[in-house]
């Protein structure tokens, strides 16, 4: 079932396996709620389709926290019905979101502060291809006490790095070669640093939006 509040009005729309039911129905909002917006969404598992629909709520928080670290300052409410009409109330929100998460990661005791980075750019991911447009930001610092890298593009995780983390890999083993081979730190014989040297203190948050993606 969804609800949407939009323009002074209300929305609402039914779907059963992934058909609509019924039409759409518009009212209008009260005079003190005309200027609300937003959109609910109820559902409920079809158990013709999921084997098992017991989703622990470890599991939401999960996803409610990863959503409040690249979504910068929108707040994130969880609620867990432990008795019936009894709900256990978890809040997740990240003002300057990766930012804010990178410096909650490494604690008080990281080796070099944190910092961000943020830009926006427009380009094209093959000459036949149309421009679009991306913001890319990154959060990051020096850790002895923890290791970490996390992905996000239009605010999903990348579990498996994908672009960003093949971008990040080339981009800190050169500017740490750099720097090395630039202060005269390489010991002789000493071969070049490599991504895993740099990945065992590194604690890196990247996050990404674009108006297409492929």
């Amino acid at each position: 079932d969804v609800t949407v509040w939009r323009d002074g009005f209300e929305y609402t729309l039914r779907f059963e396996r992934g058909e609509i039911v019924g039409e759409l129905e518009k009212r209008p909002l009260p005079k003190n709620q005309g200027k609300k917006t937003g959109t609910r969404t109820r559902w409920l598992p079809d158990l013709d389709v999921f084997t098992d629909i017991s989703i622990p709520a470890e599991y939401f928080a999960e996803i409610c926290k990863r959503q409040a670290v690249v979504n910068a300052g929108l707040t994130f409410r969880l609620l867990d019905e432990t008795a019936p009409g009894e709900f256990s109330e978890t809040v997740f929100v990240y003002e300057n979101g990766i930012a804010d998460y990178v410096a909650e990661l490494a604690g008080e005791e990281s080796l070099t502060a944190p910092v961000f980075w943020q830009a926006e750019k427009t380009g094209r991911d093959r000459a036949d291809k149309p421009d679009y447009k991306v913001k890319l930001s990154v959060a990051c610092c020096f850790s002895n006490k923890l290791s970490l890298a996390e992905y996000y593009h239009n605010s999903s995780w990348l579990e498996h790095g994908g672009s960003p983390e093949k971008a990040s890999r080339s981009a800190f083993v050169s500017a740490v070669d750099k720097y090395l081979r630039e202060q005269g730190k390489y010991q002789k014989n000493e071969s070049k640093v490599t991504w895993a040297d740099v990945e065992d203190c590194l604690v890196l948050v990247s996050s990404s939006f674009s108006t297409q993606t492929s």
